[in-house]
Formats: structure tokens, C-alpha cells, sequence
């Protein structure tokens, strides 16, 4: 690759991204808005992407995490969009715990007051978590709606309700076989009280810390007990009749990237499924859903995860590769997403995942794209 056109894309994407940081009402510090048509911070990505810019300013990070807290209701819950019109209720819409990156960004920042507020927000929304997404009393946090897991145009949800019923991420729409037992969502969940663990250890809280820990080992082998096919070695969702949701999708990264599953039934699942160059390892890695399976979608839609490799699989990328031994894959990975991201004249969402084009769309000065592209060269340079 060309260093010229690396380093004038690096600086494209630095500048983009502080031109993304802006306000949102009732508060006054800037934070880092998703970009292009999202007009925000989701729940399920913008705290992640506050980290990795925070190497470059600490303060998004900070204010990043502190719009979710501050607008945190009395219940626990926290929005799962906090945009310039206001708050949404309507899903949970999780992926990277936000426990797990207020941990990083209190290591940032050095800040023990932040350290102290991230925890007891994220304590209180485990704990509305516990209550509202456990109906079935399996332990494992359930799916309501679309949305609730980010899978926009998924064939993983076909047919069901973007939101909740009356956008209140507590009630569960009456409409196909939901809920639904969602291996990625309880991985969120898992790492989440893994990060509260250490958030408690280190504020003097052994007796929670141990708490902590013991309510994410039960939930870990709760995961692998209901959501696991030993067979198909995959994870799928579970019906509310106890059926499999047979799609091979990006939850198998999600469940890696929480670091579910311990090294030998990792390497069973990765060489089967992810480094299969006809499922996930395609010349362009991961599409969000395996390329061979019958759900993929071909003509690649706009805003899709039915097929398109995405921006935000691969930012969070880092987080399991490496845990995992594969850093070598993982040096791929990046070296073709820098490509592509380089190759194309905006930052957009998502890509083909054989010829690396991005799918052109209203969703240009798209921060995630910006952030892989900071990392992965950062990484890459060492």
C-alpha cells in the first residue's frame, strides 16, 4: 500500500472524526456522533468508538459514556440512542458491553470519579437487565425486537418488529416465536459483569467483585448449555418453542469477542466456520452472514446485515483475534480493510465482501469507518 495515500486517509479520518463530535441537547460537552445519517450515539457502538478516538482525545471518551449515564432512568435502564431529538427506549441495542469500554476509559483518563459512576450505572443496568430480559427464567438475557441487537435487514430476525411495543424496551411484541434466547446479547451481558468484576476489584469492593464474577461463569455455561449446537458447532438464538434459529451469522464473532468460549471449542468454531473461505473468510472479512449459508443476501442492500461485511464487525475485531492467538488473521484482516477504506473516497458503513466496494449510500463521514481505519494502521505500524 501506498504511505502517502495512508497517511492523507489517516488524516482525513482524524479530522472527520472531530468534525463528528458534537452536542446533544442537555449536555455540554461534545461527544462522538455515529456520522453520516445517524445523527448520534448508539448504545451498541458509540461507546467503543469513543475509545479507540480517545487515544486521540480523551475528553469523547469521557463524555461519550457520561451521556448514557447522566440520561440513565431511575429504573437502571439506559437509551439506546441518545441523539440531537432526544432519547430512545424502544430496544436495548447492545453489543460491546459499555461496562467493558468505561473500564477503558477510566485506564484513559486516570479518573477514579469516573471509574465509581461508570460502575454503579453499569451495576443498575444489569441489574434492569436481569429483571425485563429474563422472562423465561433461563438466566440468559433474551431478544425482544430487530433492533435490540443492531441486525438491521438481517435474515437472523426476518419478519419481526423493529422495536418493542410501545418503544418500551421492557415489553416483548406479541408477534412470531420471541422471545427469543440470543447467544450475542447474554455475551454482552458476560462480559459486562466480567468488566464489573475488575471495575469492583479495583475500587476496594472484593465481596461484588466475587459477585460479579460468579454471575458471569453462571451466565457463560448458560450460553454454551441452550445457545451451542454441538453438531453444526455454532451458536444460533433460541425460539420461544426451544427451536434453533439455524443462521450462520457474525453472533459467532460477538460471542468470541466477549471471550465466551475457552480456547479448544474456539479453534473447533473458528477453523470450521470463520477461517472458512466460503463462509466468513472471504477475500474481504467477516460478511454478516456466512457466505454459503442459503440466508445470505447476494444483492447486498444498503444498511444490511444479511450478507455485507461491516465496519463495526471489524472494529471490534481486535477484541477477540488476539485474545485468541490469531494475530496473524487478524493482520490480514486489517491490512484489507485499510485497503478498501483507502481505496474508497468517503468512510462509509459497508463492503462486498469479495471485491471490497463499499455499498454507496447516504451514510458517508461514517465515524466507525474512520475508527478502523485510525486503529488498524496505528496496529499495523505497531
Amino acid at each position: 500500500m501506498n504511505r502517502d495515500a495512508i497517511a492523507k486517509r489517516y488524516a482525513e479520518a482524524l479530522a472527520g472524526l472531530a468534525a463528528n463530535c458534537k452536542q446533544i441537547p442537555g449536555y455540554d460537552d461534545p461527544v462522538l456522533f455515529e456520522g453520516g445519517c445517524y445523527q448520534g450515539i448508539w448504545l451498541e457502538c458509540a461507546p467503543l468508538e469513543s475509545v479507540v478516538y480517545g487515544k486521540h482525545a480523551p475528553a469523547v471518551a469521557r463524555a461519550t459514556h457520561d451521556a448514557f449515564f447522566q440520561n440513565q432512568r431511575e429504573d437502571g435502564y439506559l437509551p439506546c440512542i441518545v441523539s440531537a431529538h432526544g432519547l430512545s427506549t424502544a430496544q436495548i441495542q447492545m453489543v460491546v458491553p459499555i461496562a467493558a469500554t468505561a473500564l477503558e476509559t477510566a485506564d484513559l483518563i486516570g479518573d477514579e470519579a469516573f471509574l465509581e459512576t461508570a460502575y454503579n450505572a453499569c451495576s443498575r443496568w444489569d441489574e434492569w437487565l436481569a429483571r425485563n430480559r429474563n422472562t423465561q427464567g433461563t438466566g440468559l438475557c433474551e431478544l425482544f425486537c430487530q433492533f435490540d441487537t443492531g441486525h438491521d435487514g438481517s435474515p437472523r430476525l426476518e419478519g419481526l418488529p423493529h422495536e418493542c411495543l410501545d418503544k418500551d424496551a421492557a415489553i416483548c411484541p406479541d408477534a412470531g416465536k420471541l422471545p427469543y434466547l440470543a447467544p450475542d446479547l447474554s455475551a454482552t451481558v458476560y462480559g459486562g459483569r466480567v468488566a464489573l468484576a475488575t471495575m469492583a476489584e479495583r475500587l476496594g469492593k472484593s465481596d461484588e467483585a466475587e459477585m460479579w464474577r460468579a454471575k458471569a461463569e453462571s451466565i457463560r455455561q448458560l450460553i454454551i448449555k441452550h445457545c451451542f449446537d454441538p453438531e453444526d458447532e455454532c451458536f444460533y438464538d433460541v425460539d420461544a418453542d426451544g427451536d434453533f434459529i439455524r443462521i450462520r451469522g457474525d453472533v459467532l464473532t460477538r460471542v468470541f469477542s466477549e471471550h465466551v468460549v475457552d480456547q479448544a471449542m474456539f479453534d473447533r468454531i473458528y477453523e470450521r466456520h470463520i477461517k472458512n473461505p466460503d463462509a466468513f473468510w472471504t477475500p474481504y472479512p467477516l460478511p454478516s452472514i456466512a457466505a454459503d449459508d442459503p440466508a445470505f443476501i447476494k444483492r447486498l442492500p444498503i444498511n444490511s446485515w444479511g450478507g455485507a461485511s461491516q465496519a463495526l464487525t471489524a472494529l471490534r475485531a481486535p477484541r477477540w483475534f488476539g485474545h485468541y492467538g490469531k494475530s496473524e488473521d487478524l493482520r490480514h484482516l486489517m491490512t484489507r480493510w485499510v485497503e478498501a477504506i483507502v481505496a474508497c473516497p468517503d468512510f462509509m458503513q459497508q463492503l462486498n465482501p469479495w471485491t471490497g466496494e463499499f455499498t454507496q449510500c447516504k451514510t458517508r463521514d461514517y465515524s466507525p469507518a474512520m475508527c478502523v481505519l485510525i486503529d488498524f494502521v496505528d496496529r499495523l505500524a505497531g
